[in-house]
């Protein structure tokens, strides 16, 4: 294992020894490749550059306990990326090719694999691009497919602890029947202005609303929403929502728990009545919120007094990077051993 220090790990991008690739020519996807290099060699004119043919996915792989190490969910991340391939007319990239990928280049860089008791992991990320060379809107001729890793710690400096968010109104991050649902990298630069200005203000992050009516939660910044109330778990339902597999676990989680699951539009308003609220996805898991504000208004909704997290989102917290660990029993069949 390689000498590094885990414990101050933040979530960035930091060298490893190898990414693998695989090309799309002639109507086929070739043979896994191996490479050392950081870089890319692309046309000038490749249609990721110009017309946006771009998607990726996120997920990560545990050092566990029993000095395995385990993978979470990824036929989850392989279908919502065959999902943004439909939508922005890339060739699908198969189940069975996307976890090979994976497996291998988790293999290779195991050295990079940080211990359990760091609390960090390796984070994956999958990225599929056009890049032959042309001028016209229209889909790409040939593509590559690449997996790079990178050891990262929390998303978040305090881990798992509450942070202040607030409404942006003069953003939108997606339109209702635009490309919000297919993850891809032009939804998150039309979040970089919000979240600067969040950022500036002393927010976490920035929360849109819906971009149609300007009435209904929708995501915040880079993570879906989430709320507690009346032993009821309450996620938006929106066609410019990506689908986050951390919380499609958390709603699997909370049924198992015995909560009711709301999968429905969340009007601002219904914000005063949630006893805990988060935002989760891959890299921080639950970030769990304090509080939100609407400066056009001036109203604070609260649901952490103390400025802890609340018990809901603790316990499904904990059980769920329990099961990445391979702490508690995985009866749903969300990990995969990669390596013994």
């Amino acid at each position: 294992m390689k000498d590094l220090d885990w414990s101050n790990l933040g979530f960035g991008y930091r060298k490893t020894d190898y990414n693998v690739r695989c090309y799309y020519r002639d109507g086929k996807w070739g043979e896994i490749e191996v490479c050392s290099s950081e870089y890319v060699n692309l046309h000038m004119a490749a249609t990721c550059l110009h017309y946006g043919q771009e998607a990726f996915e996120g997920l990560k792989a545990f050092r566990c306990p029993d000095g395995k190490v385990r993978v979470f969910r990824m036929d989850e991340n392989a279908a919502r990326l065959q999902s943004t391939c439909r939508g922005i007319m890339m060739p699908e990239v198969s189940t069975e090719l996307f976890e090979e990928m994976v497996a291998k280049v988790v293999r290779l860089n195991q050295e990079y694999i940080p211990t359990y008791e760091s609390g960090a992991s390796l984070y994956i990320r999958p990225l599929l691009i056009g890049t032959s060379a042309q001028v016209g809107v229209h889909p790409a001729t040939e593509y590559v497919f690449i997996i790079f890793v990178t050891p990262v710690g929390p998303y978040f400096k305090g881990g798992f602890s509450t942070n202040p968010y607030v409404i942006v109104r003069e953003y939108d991050r997606s339109a209702p029947l635009g490309t919000g649902k297919y993850k891809v990298g032009g939804n998150y630069a039309a979040s970089m202005q919000a979240n600067h200005l969040a950022h500036e203000k002393g927010y976490a992050c920035e929360f849109y609303l819906d971009a149609k009516e300007k009435k209904y939660m929708d995501e915040c910044g880079a993570a879906n929403f989430f709320g507690i109330k009346n032993n009821t778990y309450v996620t938006p339902k929106s066609t410019s929502i990506l689908p986050s597999i951390t919380n499609k676990s958390l709603m699997q989680l909370a049924e198992d728990f015995g909560l009711k699951v709301e999968r429905r539009p969340i009007p601002e308003e219904e914000l005063e009545t949630f006893e805990e609220a988060g935002a989760c996805g891959t890299a921080a898991v639950i970030s769990p919120i304090s509080y939100i504000d609407d400066l056009d208004t001036g109203k604070r909704y609260t649901f952490s007094k103390d400025g802890k997290p609340g018990p809901i989102s603790h316990k499904l917290y904990t059980h769920l990077r329990n099961i990445q660990y391979g702490i508690e029993p995985d009866t749903h069949g969300w990990t995969k051993v990669i390596i013994d």
